[in-house]
């Protein structure tokens, strides 16, 4: 029969999170190669062992923390997947707008601007109909991961709170709508 190790208190969980936090940092930089979001990578892992797993026993915390940390890795990585993917195909429309605007406003020509170019006024509103089209096209739920995901920027956990579904489902349907969304569009001549 195993034996079951003794529950953690809440100071050994303090000491195993300072313990490793130097480490795991630097393997997130060494990973992402941007030490803000790897700050960000480490401080995310230590919440989810904090919250999950702070009454396992203190063995079982550098096997956890190891997992939790490379799965937070890879969420990154995903969501940079697409996220750039997206501001990839936006980028070309972006020239001389403040990154804080809005996307899809900033396809849409403000005032004078693209009236001197109508070749970019339509090419760019051909563009947002096309990805506006395909967007209401994708299933219900994947419209729904995708635009809380991708466009509100919410993270996995809260999209699942927000969606009333588990994390692995919101992974699933945006996955599912991103693929959707290339697809759509490159059978229209757009490359992604």
């Amino acid at each position: 029969m195993a034996c079951i190790g003794k529950m953690a208190k809440p100071q050994e969980l303090s000491d195993f999170l300072a313990q490793v936090e130097r480490r795991a940092f630097k393997q997130a930089a060494y990973a992402v190669r941007d030490e803000h979001a790897a700050l960000d990578i480490v401080q995310d892992a230590m919440l989810k062992l904090s919250e999950k797993y702070s009454q396992r026993p203190v063995e079982e915390f550098p096997m956890l923390f190891q997992r939790i940390l490379q799965n937070v890795i890879r969420d990154y990585y995903r969501r940079q997947k697409v996220r750039n993917l997206w501001t990839t195909l936006f980028s070309s429309f972006a020239a001389g707008h403040d990154e804080d605007d809005d996307v899809l406003e900033t396809l849409a020509p403000h005032g004078d601007e693209g009236r001197n170019d109508p070749r970019a006024e339509l090419e760019r509103a051909q563009i947002l109909n096309l990805i506006e089209v395909a967007v209401r096209k994708l299933p219900q739920r994947q419209r729904e991961a995708f635009v809380l995901r991708y466009w509100e920027e919410m993270s996995v956990e809260e999209t699942a709170a927000v969606m009333g579904c588990s994390e692995g489902s919101v992974k699933t349907h945006c996955s599912r709508a991103v693929h959707m969304l290339a697809a759509a569009l490159a059978r229209k001549g757009i490359g992604l």
